[in-house]
């Protein structure tokens, strides 16, 4: 019964103990506290859901500077520091609500600038108390003292070259999204690029292009009248140039920075010496953009283009005469990147 007794006292001493901390830190001992100024805060957006226009803006504004003045004074209390550094964790938190109230978006909150910007604003936030002597009212400007100076500039420089190199991520991970065939590369002998996911073994325009150029160029080749056909190959670098930018229009390619960096040409060659009317139209789509290998490399998509004889009209016993000739197309899968020059045009 005693130790049932004495159980159920340790119980209500830790109630006590874990409401009273609930109570210290929701209740402050005094008007000019922290958490004045964060209930500050939840009241000025509380109130500016309800306004509209600039003061809707003006009053969350506000809301904005006593969230930080409110974070900024807690976590300078007691401060902890970043392991390694003089750097309070207080001033990454501050120094984050900064950022984002300084640099974020309405519509998108946090931005790429925002995350870049908030290991340099934390730097700073840390090394201002350093040009201050005093605290409240009676602080005064001072510089730093010379054994103080070092750490300063080192922890800012710090911080910095971190935000540079989030800058950095940013900036490759946009040269991926505008150009994406970049990730079927090599970047083996890369010093700063980590693949961390598998390589795409065919570059998705690239290859986008080629497919979609064979439908058209089916319609324009099958079963049309085989002297045309020739015409058609005898001015394939125009034609093809056309049905590259229809398939560049129609399929959005032309937001896309990358398309600048694809050039379709034609190969054309006759793989039948003794029967001079076979052709093989190789479709070469060759990547001017920056590759890994100095010669670059390049995608293609062979065509076998032959004549065929129409078949005549059933009502008539004729035989097919020179204008009943019609071409015959048969196209090929897109082949792998291709290191090197493409072959020269004939």
């Amino acid at each position: 019964m005693n130790i049932l007794f004495k159980d159920l006292l340790g119980l209500t001493k830790f109630v006590s103990d874990v409401y009273a901390g609930i109570r210290k830190l929701l209740i402050p001992d005094r008007a000019y506290s922290w958490q004045t100024l964060i209930y500050l805060s939840l009241f000025s957006w509380a109130i500016s859901y309800f306004a509209t226009g600039a003061i809707r803006d003006t009053i969350a504004f506000f809301g904005w500077l006593f969230l930080i003045a409110g974070t900024a004074w807690y976590t300078t209390d007691d401060p902890a520091r970043v392991p390694g550094t003089y750097m309070p964790v207080g001033a990454v938190i501050t120094g984050f609500l900064v950022s984002v109230f300084a640099f974020g978006q309405q519509d998108y909150g946090i931005t790429p600038r925002t995350i870049v910007l908030w290991p340099t604003i934390s730097g700073l936030i840390t090394a201002i108390p350093e040009f201050f002597e005093g605290s409240g009212t009676d602080a005064k400007a001072q510089l730093p003292k010379p054994e103080d100076r070092q750490r300063v500039i080192v922890l800012v420089a710090s911080c910095m070259v971190l935000s540079c190199w989030i800058q950095f991520y940013f900036v490759v991970n946009n040269w991926l999204e505008e150009y994406p065939s970049l990730l079927s590369d090599n970047f083996n002998r890369s010093t700063f690029v980590v693949r961390t996911e598998l390589p795409t073994k065919i570059p998705p325009n690239g290859a986008l292009i080629l497919r979609e150029i064979q439908p058209r160029l089916e319609k324009q080749i099958d079963k049309q009248p085989w002297p045309q056909v020739e015409r058609w190959l005898q001015n394939a670098n125009a034609n093809l140039s056309n049905l590259t930018q229809q398939v560049i229009q129609e399929k959005r390619l032309k937001e896309k920075d990358e398309k600048d960096l694809w050039r379709v040409e034609p190969r054309i060659s006759n793989p039948n010496p003794k029967n001079k009317d076979e052709y093989i139209l190789d479709i070469v789509s060759i990547w001017t953009g920056p590759s890994s290998d100095p010669r670059g490399y390049y995608l293609k998509k062979s065509c076998q283009i032959r004549p065929i004889a129409e078949s005549p009209n059933k009502s008539t016993t004729q035989k097919p005469d020179a204008t009943s000739i019609i071409a015959e197309i048969e196209c090929g899968r897109v082949s792998k990147p291709i290191i090197g020059w493409p072959p020269a045009q004939r």
